[in-house]
């Protein structure tokens, strides 16, 4: 009879194999997901032996993984800002990068009576959804190229309860937007990896994220030059643009930015110590 811990010795080696970091603990994982049952559980009975069904899913999860799926992806959920969201192939994975840029919207828009913010590719809605759960007085538009993103999106403003105050709107950049509609920030995760890059990404980002989220499929840059140049018009006064970019981005982002519509131009590190965050607030 196979019992956990025999599962995951094979499950790990097959992991090793396939060059997968920490082979035993996504073994772990993808056990707990497979039998419905927390890792205390694994550690405490590697005598258990799971059930047929159980053990088929433990199986088809370590396949999937050794064929560099994304974790997330198999398992359907990802944890972000202290929230759970479903994600699927539609939509980016959270990066806990991202987070950061949640921090700085949530710095702007509160002590506002009325905050009201846009979100510009709003994939999973985990940006969008994780400011209106910190600010119950907020309402926001989200933005988003992919029918298939959106329908995540919504899901997920459901599940946290958010749904009446997320306008979800199919649109590139802000063509969805109605004359004179305005905006307390603006704030994005665009896609900025230049096509060229694409080959060197990890297998699990290469293969199976959503490229048109990731790419614009030239340099990196035209979604951001069309946030900086088309934000204007959707701002409050003194409302603020904020987005992420990518790696040795950050002197063409800075030259973007004219110093005659914009001010208090900064620029935040990520976790890695990188430049990741560009913030603007309008001038006039």
């Amino acid at each position: 009879m196979e019992s956990i811990a025999s599962l995951l010795e094979a499950g790990s080696e097959v992991l090793r194999n396939a060059g997968i970091p920490d082979p035993r603990r996504e073994a772990s994982s993808l056990m707990e997901h497979a039998i419905g049952r927390r890792r205390a559980f694994i550690l405490a009975h590697p005598e258990h032996v799971p059930g047929a069904d159980e053990k088929s899913s433990y199986r088809e999860f370590i396949r999937r993984r050794s064929d560099r799926e994304p974790f997330h992806y198999i398992t359907g959920v990802k944890e972000f800002f202290g929230l759970e969201f479903s994600v699927s192939p539609a939509v980016l994975i959270p990066r806990p990068e991202t987070e950061i840029l949640v921090e700085r919207a949530i710095l702007r828009l509160s002590g506002r009576e009325k905050p009201r913010f846009c979100e510009v590719g709003v994939g999973s809605g985990c940006i969008s959804i994780a400011l209106l759960a910190n600010l119950p007085a907020a309402e926001a538009v989200g933005l988003e190229i992919s029918p298939d993103a959106i329908r995540m999106a919504r899901t997920n403003s459901i599940e946290h309860g958010v749904a009446s105050r997320l306008d979800l709107r199919e649109s590139n950049v802000f063509e969805a937007l109605g004359h004179g509609e305005k905006f307390d920030v603006i704030v994005s995760n665009p896609p900025y990896v230049p096509a060229a890059d694409l080959g060197g990404l990890q297998p699990e980002v290469r293969d199976f994220e959503p490229h048109q989220a990731l790419t614009d499929q030239m340099d990196g840059m035209s979604i951001i030059q069309r946030l900086i140049h088309e934000a204007p018009a959707f701002l409050n006064r003194e409302g603020t643009l904020m987005f992420e970019f990518g790696f040795a981005q950050g002197e063409q982002v800075r030259g973007t930015f004219s110093p005659e519509i914009w001010t208090e131009l900064t620029f935040q590190d990520d976790l890695q110590g990188i430049p990741r965050i560009a913030a603007a607030i309008l001038a006039k």
